[in-house]
Parts: structure tokens; sequence; C-alpha cells
């Protein structure tokens, strides 16, 4: 008669799977809660003890690390050495292991969660046996997912086998499985120790969509998120409407959310190719976006806009008459989903405004490599804010320049960022110099930048970007501040009356 060793937490199916195994001839090995649900099912159960002649021990932590366990699953099935060596230890083959793990993520996801009942639930035999099955895959058919039962139970009715295709494939999940865990519990137990650069790092992510390509459509691609990512997150967003998304949206979309997250009043920011075109505020959404719209009604066509309010049925009329390619919002009135569900290919998403934000690394790969750092979450409530120049600015200029800096931080370096009070009036990014990205921003704010104000995400190397500004009628400008040549640009503000604030931090964005 062959074994299978069923242990599991997620008790998913498990009572019906083992049925079927029985029916087919199994001996079923069971420990604790699974072995329990299975007799009071009515099914005939061997308790690990039984097998290995030893009770469970230290409240469970040891009931299946034993070689009568562990020499069932590691033995060859086609090494004559091998069952020799069974024979003489009187060990009996296992051929088939079902084990899910310990529920460790969903403790540590617990806000109460002590470090005690964490460690407690990092489970120890069952990523043994799992490890142990897949190392044997060729001899042992091994399952850590529910989803695979019927598969396995339909092969071993066509054939009394599992073909070694499969075996491999779920080998393969299973490595997948145990390493994401290790993962999670390497990441936990190096945040508990307070470890800020480990000489390693392991991050495990779940597939959330495959993708139809990448940013091109020769590249294949798809969409991971963050088991214990945050929520607030375009990776946590619900679709309501529209086509699925693609590489270039999720890309757009999460900058969009970037953004808009900074503002408190009722905001509207357009986004294109990774780069704010428009921001707004006002008093509604409808009233931010139309500030959105009429910073660039150019190039916000085929973007994306994000809302930190509600989309009432005033702001999806506004919408509705331009094409855009989604739509992020905490919420739609019914009103606003029937305006813009009308347009069929538009993605409507909404985020929980309110979920608790994640202290996530960011992480860039390099060919060969990995780049982790923290996110940039500095404010300029934060920073240690001085006005070198002779003329402070004025209430309504701070107002702002707060704006124009909470948007610059967001834009590819090197940029420049012209607005007003309420809107954004010209974006200049990702120029190979300073000026380059001033001119671009103050050439698309035209006569609008007379008066407005200039937000630069790093300092200024020499005077020619102040000098450009104050040709423009620029008034009052926001900047790092650091550079060895600050005193030529301060000594140039002052020559044309403007304005000028250090904030002491920059906002490289590459």
């Amino acid at each position: 008669m062959k074994r299978a060793l069923i242990s599991v937490s997620d008790k998913t199916g498990i009572v019906e799977f083992a049925k079927q195994l029985v029916d087919l001839g199994y001996e079923i090995l069971s420990t604790g809660g699974t072995k329990r649900i299975l007799e009071e099912n009515g099914l005939p159960v061997t308790g690990v003890d039984e097998v290995t002649g030893f009770p469970e021990i230290l409240e469970g932590r040891v009931k299946t690390l034993h070689p009568f366990i562990h020499g069932g699953l590691l033995a060859k099935g086609n090494d004559p050495s091998h069952t020799k060596q069974l024979e003489e230890q009187g060990i009996q083959r296992i051929e088939l292991v079902c084990v899910n793990l310990y529920p460790f993520q969903k403790t540590i996801e617990k806000p109460s969660v002590t470090p005690e009942e964490a460690i407690e639930n990092i489970d120890i035999g069952g990523p043994a046996m799992l490890r142990a099955s897949a190392k044997n895959h060729e001899s042992v058919t091994v399952i850590v997912d529910s989803a695979d039962y019927d598969e396995v139970i339909s092969a071993l009715r066509d054939s009394g086998e599992v073909p070694l295709e499969t075996k491999r494939r779920l080998a393969a999940k299973v490595f997948r499985h145990t390493a994401s865990y290790d993962a999670l519990i390497a990441g936990y137990m190096t945040e508990l120790a307070e470890e800020e650069q480990p000489e390693r790092v392991t991050f495990t992510y779940e597939l959330k969509q495959p993708l139809r390509y990448g940013e091109n459509p020769h590249q294949k691609a798809a969409f991971y998120a963050r088991p214990l990512g945050s929520k607030f997150s375009i990776a946590h967003a619900k679709q309501l409407h529209g086509k699925e998304l693609s590489y270039n949206n999720i890309h757009d979309a999460d900058a969009a959310l970037q953004i808009v997250k900074e503002f408190e009043e009722p905001a509207a920011v357009a986004v294109k190719h990774m780069n704010p075109c428009g921001v707004g505020i006002g008093e509604s959404a409808a009233a931010a976006f139309a500030k959105a719209y009429e910073a660039d009604p150019t190039s916000i066509f085929g973007g994306i806009i994000a809302f930190n309010r509600e989309v009432d049925a005033d702001t999806a009329n506004k919408l509705r008459e331009i094409f855009l390619e989604i739509i992020i919002a905490p919420s739609f009135t019914e009103e606003a989903l029937d305006i813009l569900t009308a347009k069929k290919n538009i993605r409507l998403l909404t985020i929980d405004f309110h979920a608790e934000k994640v202290r996530e690394k960011m992480l860039t790969s390099i060919e060969g490599g990995l780049l982790v750092q923290d996110q940039d979450e500095h404010t300029l409530a934060e920073a240690e804010v001085t006005v070198p120049t002779t003329r402070k600015p004025t209430d309504d200029e701070m107002t702002a320049l707060k704006l124009a800096w909470k948007v610059v931080k967001h834009v590819k370096s090197n940029a420049i960022v012209v607005a007003d009070q309420s809107m954004t009036l010209g974006v200049g990014a990702g120029q190979m110099n300073r000026v380059g990205a001033a001119k671009i921003a103050l050439e698309q704010a035209g006569e609008r930048a007379n008066g407005a104000v200039l937000a630069s995400d790093a300092f200024f190397p020499m005077s020619d970007t102040v000098e450009e500004a104050a040709r423009a009628g620029i008034k009052a400008i926001i900047q790092p501040g650091g550079s060895i040549r600050d005193e030529d640009s301060i000594q140039m503000a002052d020559k044309h009356g403007i304005a000028m604030v250090f904030t002491g931090v920059r906002h490289f964005k590459h």
C-alpha cells in the first residue's frame, strides 16, 4: 500500500482530497489538527507518532523530524541500495506529501502581534518535509497548493502515477513557496534585529496578473505584488471598469498616485509618461480637475488622472469630454459611474485612501544587481527653510511655492516646475541641464509665468536659471541650495527682486 503524508494548516478541500486518496488505495499519515479533522470525517488515519514510535514533544515543535519520515521521503525509488537500507531500518516509503505551512504571514499582519507569537508561527517540520519531497520529486509527488489537488487525483485515476513533468512542476512550486516563506521570515527577523543593511536581502512577490507585454510589444511582462505591501497603492487598487491595465499604465498610475498623495486639499493630477503634465487644487474634485486640465490641455490627452476626492457627476461630465487612459479616485458616485462607463475602454480604479501606509523600500533593478533605498517621504514641513534673498516671499507666493515643491519632487530630474497658488503652469522634466529644464517649463507657462513661482528639484550650479526665470517674470523661487556658487544665484535674484527660498533638501528622481 502506498503512503500519503498530509499535514496542512489550510484545510481547504483536504477532506475530499484525502477521501479520494483512500479510494485509490493510499494509507494516510497525518498529525495534529489535520489528523483530527480527517478522523472526524470517518477516514482511516495513521498518526505520525505511530510510524516513528516517538511522541510529539515540545508543544508539537518536534513530530515529523525523524528518520522514519525523512527516510521515506528521501529514498530514491530506482536505487537498489536505498531500497536495501530502508528494508534494513524498517522504513516504508512515502509516495505523496501534501503539506502547507504555519500561517506566518497572517500572523505578522496582525497589528498587535508579539515577537513571541510571530516566532512560534515559524514552521520547521513543514518546510523540511516539503524540501525533502521536492528534492526527491522523481519518487515523491509533493503538493503545497490546494489548487493542484484535482490534477493529481486525475493523474492517479488515469494511470496510477503522476507524470514526471507534473511532479517537477509541483516541486518547483514547492521551492518557490518555501523560498517566499523564508523571505518573509528573514525580513521580519531583520526588522526585529534593526539591521539596516544586512549582508543579503531577499524579497518575495506574488503574481497579481500577467500582462500582454512590457514597455514595448516585444517585451514579456507580469505584475507582482508584495504580500505585506502597502494597501494604499496601485497594487491594491480595485478596477471597476475598462480594459486590462498594461505595463505602462501601471507605471503611470503609480506615479499619479504618489503625487496626489502629497495633497490634503482636493487635488487632481494628470500624468503622462511618468511625469505630471498638470496638477490642480480647488474646493472640489471638479474645480481641481479644471485647473489640472488648464495647466496643459495638450499633454493630458491619453493621460492618467488621479484624484484624492470622490469623483461626482459634475467631475465625470468634464472627464468624459477628453480621451483618458485611467481615472484613479477613492470612489465614484453612481451617477459618475454611469457617465464614465459609457466609454468602453477607460479604466476606472479605486484605492483606499484611508489605508495605513506601509513604509517600503524602493527597489530598482540594474543588470546584474539591485539598488535599494528608502522612499523619498521628506516634506517641506520637515525642512529647515531659509530665505537668503533681500525680498521675502509673500503669503500668496509661499502658497504657490509649496504647491510647486510638492510636484517637483515627482518630476524626473533635472526638474523645474512653474506654478501659481492653485495649479502648475509649466513642467520641465528629465533634461541634461537645469537651465534647459527651466526653458521648457517657462516656455510652456508662457505669459502665465509673469508673477508666478518656480521650483527646482536640486540647486542651481550657476545663476543662468535665475536669469531665465527673471526674464519670464517669476517672482519667487524654491530650491535646495547648497551649491558652492549659491551666492551667484542669490545676487541674481536680488538684482531682479526675486524672493528665493532654500529648503536644504533635494529631490532627485532619475
